[in-house]
């Protein structure tokens, strides 16, 4: 009787404060959709009504000649279109699947095993999310130039399998795994490589997940001018920064270079976003 009572009781919660809620919410998703709205609208907007005043949030005539444009334009050039496509998939797939790869070998080590300067080594890996590319930039050009690998894609590839994010992430996922599990496994005849790839890495798809929608977004927008110097090798960011600073007469083919660089981030999100927030919420600080 006691067990029935208590699942029939309900949240102490009036109407007016669900509908609050609601309401708030309901606000801050409009206030965070806005933007992409917008540069969507403005995308498919004329010259006319990119100017107009006050700023409309919705195209009236929609077109594609901003489009049409900006093809035009990037056809012109002596590379060809495909071939900054081309440099910005390279580095971008190469870069967030080794990322990855990496991070998470390194985050079984030190989430599964004990060993001398482990936590030291965790320490320093928490210090260097502090620090963004522009402080780590001089460092990672010395670095590369001494090895060769300036004006060459390995020279943004290779720093980006370094990023602590990765690490601390995947780390901090995977101590969440049973460590009885793992040693069932060994007692099953299960050797390292075969527990890391087929229990540990589905148990924290999760935290992968999560973490190729943070190197996606940063790789597929880096234009790596500090890198790369050869035009053939320039990256997509960079060919289509040039085109948008033709000035006033460029607006419209600008908005259509915006929308053009959102498309990969935001439909890479879309498809794993549903495990953002469980691996968010599984990974604070625990040591």
């Amino acid at each position: 009787m006691i067990m029935k009572k208590h699942l029939k009781r309900k949240p102490n919660r009036s109407k007016g404060g669900d509908f609050g809620i609601y309401f708030v919410l309901v606000l801050f998703g409009l206030f965070m959709a806005f933007p992409l709205v917008y540069a969507i609208n403005s995308a498919f907007k004329p010259l006319d009504e990119i100017f107009v005043y006050p700023p409309r949030l919705f195209v009236q005539n929609p077109t594609m000649d901003n489009f049409q444009d900006l093809f035009v334009i990037m056809n012109k050039s002596w590379v060809p279109f495909s071939r900054y496509l081309f440099n910005t998939f390279f580095i971008t797939v190469l870069g967030t699947a080794g990322h990855i790869i990496i991070s998470s070998m390194g985050a079984y080590v030190l989430a599964k095993y004990r060993f001398p300067g482990s936590r030291v080594f965790f320490s320093i890996v928490v210090t260097a999310l502090m620090f963004n590319g522009y402080v780590t930039a001089i460092p990672n050009y010395l670095v590369m130039s001494k090895i060769g690998l300036v004006d060459s894609p390995w020279a943004v590839i290779i720093p980006a399998l370094a990023s602590p994010m990765g690490l601390f992430l995947m780390k901090q996922y995977m101590e969440g795994i049973p460590d009885a599990l793992l040693e069932a496994a060994k007692i099953d005849g299960a050797k390292e490589w075969s527990i890391f790839g087929f229990i540990v890495m589905p148990m924290v798809r999760p935290a992968w997940l999560t973490l190729m929608i943070l190197s996606v977004q940063g790789l597929w927008n880096i234009k790596a001018s500090n890198f790369i110097y050869s035009e053939e090798l320039k990256t997509l960011p960079y060919a289509l920064q040039q085109i948008v600073s033709g000035g006033i007469a460029r607006a419209g083919v600008g908005a259509a270079v915006t929308l053009v660089m959102m498309i990969v981030p935001i439909t890479t999100f879309i498809v794993v976003e549903s495990n953002v927030i469980e691996t968010m919420a599984s990974s604070g600080i625990k040591d």
